[in-house]
């Protein structure tokens, strides 16, 4: 399974905060998983920091590559595909998060109800 997270997902794997179900644990630790982190996550995560609403490892790569996730690079594609969604959600993260799922077919590990009024696969 291939599977995005998104921002709150990652933080509470970062923090191992106990709002991160044993389900989601299972699924992220699962080997034969693929689990990609978008760059619109670390963009969102480094502006909240910036402005002092959030609270997150300093060297994000760092972590990432500790967890063994995946960088998801934003394309041209991704903006298109932004571009055409419906305006279920207005959070321009959140937005970019559901077309890199859309166009590279990939599970949106996410709590936001938001999201899933959106066309994708979520867990």
């Amino acid at each position: 399974m291939k599977l995005l997270l998104d921002t709150h997902i990652l933080l509470w794997w970062l923090t191992q905060d106990r709002k991160l179900s044993p389900a989601e644990t299972v699924i992220i630790t699962d080997p034969d998983n693929l689990v990609f982190v978008s760059a619109a996550t670390a963009w969102e995560i480094a502006v909240k920091k910036m402005i002092g609403k959030l609270e997150a490892p300093d060297d994000l790569p760092a972590a990432l590559a500790a967890n063994n996730f995946l960088e998801l690079s934003i394309t041209i594609e991704h903006s298109q595909k932004l571009y055409r969604l419906p305006l279920h959600h207005h959070d321009p993260f959140d937005r970019m998060i559901v077309a890199q799922a859309m166009s590279e077919d990939l599970i949106l590990m996410t709590r936001d109800a938001k999201i899933a009024l959106y066309d994708i696969k979520i867990i």
